[in-house]
């Protein structure tokens, strides 16, 4: 059998602080949300050997921005420069973006890149 949990836990470990997956706490709310989250997205999706983490950096920020999705972005647009992409690649998906997703969602999403991706 798979351990979902370990494979989860080794993908985030390998695109956020370390320590913050540690620090996943059961919610008091929905306290199986981060074992979902560690197990489904992260150990059986994100862990998949058919997309390298960079391309699926690339498809999680396009979604995101469709969705309008900003606390994610705020996440996810850092996770895809540590997966690989480059600021240039994010410019090109919010331009990419405004034929598919329109211009209210990608311009939600460029005031989250200007607050999360480094001055260069």
């Amino acid at each position: 059998m798979t351990d979902y949990r370990a494979r989860g836990i080794d993908v985030m470990g390998k695109m956020v602080d370390p320590k913050m997956v540690a620090s996943l706490q059961p919610s008091p709310v929905a306290p199986e949300l981060n074992d979902l989250l560690i197990e489904h997205a992260m150990g059986m999706v994100w862990a998949r050997p058919g997309l390298s983490l960079r391309d699926r950096s690339l498809m999680t920020i396009s979604i995101l921005i469709a969705l309008r999705a900003e606390n994610e972005l705020r996440a996810h647009i850092p996770i895809g420069l540590t997966n690989g992409l480059t600021r240039e690649e994010i410019a090109e998906m919010l331009y990419h973006a405004t034929v598919y997703a329109g211009y209210p969602a990608v311009m939600t999403a460029h005031k989250v890149a200007l607050e999360v991706i480094p001055a260069a």
